[in-house]
């Protein structure tokens, strides 16, 4: 896990309650200021990781809006938290805030109760769907990173407590980290932790600041001994050096195959999302990480797309991506048969 100790803690009035103490309990050498909104900084003076390391913000979260999801998950639950310790070339959440600190939600009892009423107006019982046959299924970390928040946060913790017992519902959530504080809560199979992988020395060059591939998998066993329900995701897939990105998965099935007990492999499943980039965040790696923008912008491979939030985005074309995806699932199913696609994007 990182080092994460923030000097700097910017929080607004109505973030201290019982968690918010907690945290500022938790960090008590950190500087302290009072800010109106949690998603309008002060000018901190620092650069972009500078931000993420030293730099926390507590907050509530306004809007409790649940959104259909489809694919990871049944629906996309409110988020416990905003931002990430890392800072890998193609995240998503970077792209929509100027400055990306940790910002956790204070107001966990709230989200929880939205949650709660939204998964009690479903019929029951569930449908059985590629994201589980019995519980609806609710991602709760797709604007951060929950192995990173969960070493910050109470709230976190009383969040997997919740799916744990609820009748209707299972959390699931990405993550680039290991924390082995996580081991000593048993979800009983109620968490699912999806742990992302690619390619070794890819996963270098872009996923910045995270948590190595090889402890990754070597994690997967212990997660699942804990009483995770444990995936994968292959995520970003990104194509590179003509047949080489061919190479490289197919050494990381073989790792994956390697590394994993026979009652684990049993469980596991994947999800196969191949990437998607961004013109803004294009601009803004070529002064932070131009070596990772090699391999993540590559108009002759790549077409437009503009986005929900209307951002210009570009990602593999369409016919081509169709042979990218049968590809990478006929490598899969040589090296790792055991392993079940729920779905690829």
């Amino acid at each position: 896990m990182p080092d994460f100790n923030p000097s700097l803690i910017l929080y607004t009035a109505d973030a201290i309650n019982q968690h918010g103490s907690d945290v500022l309990t938790r960090f008590p050498e950190a500087e302290t200021m009072a800010i109106r909104q949690h998603n309008r900084l002060p000018e901190l003076g620092m650069n972009h990781f500078k931000i993420k390391s030293d730099v926390l913000v507590l907050g509530t979260l306004k809007s409790k809006e649940i959104r259909w999801s489809g694919r990871s998950s049944d629906f996309i639950a409110p988020s416990l938290a905003n931002g990430c310790f890392g800072g890998c070339a193609y995240c998503y959440v970077d792209r929509h805030k100027k400055v990306n600190p940790i910002t956790l939600f204070t107001n966990t009892d709230e989200i929880l109760t939205a949650v709660d009423q939204h998964v009690m107006s479903q019929p029951w019982p569930k449908p059985a769907n590629q994201t589980d046959p019995e519980f609806y299924t609710y991602d709760i970390g797709c604007n951060s990173d929950i192995s990173v928040d969960y070493e910050l946060s109470d709230g976190i913790q009383q969040a997997f407590a919740f799916y744990r017992d609820h009748p209707r519902a299972k959390a699931t959530f990405a993550t680039k980290f290991v924390n082995p504080a996580m081991l000593s809560f048993d979800p009983q199979r109620k968490v699912r932790i999806r742990f992302s992988l690619m390619p070794t020395e890819i996963s270098k060059l872009v996923d910045v600041r995270t948590d190595s591939i090889e402890k990754r998998i070597a994690a997967i066993n212990d997660f699942y001994e804990a009483g995770y329900e444990v995936h994968v995701n292959f995520s970003p897939v990104i194509v590179y050096g003509g047949k080489q990105w061919r190479t490289d998965y197919r050494r990381l099935f073989q790792q994956l195959d390697a590394a994993l007990r026979p009652e684990v492999k049993a469980q596991l499943k994947c999800e196969v999302i191949f990437l998607t980039h961004n013109q803004q965040q294009h601009q803004a790696n070529l002064a932070i990480n131009p070596k990772a923008e090699e391999l993540l912008w590559v108009p002759e491979l790549q077409e437009n797309k503009v986005s929900q939030f209307g951002g210009w985005n570009i990602r593999y074309q369409h016919q081509l991506k169709s042979k990218m995806i049968t590809v990478f699932e006929r490598l899969l199913a040589e090296e790792i048969p055991w392993c079940q696609v729920r779905y690829s994007f």
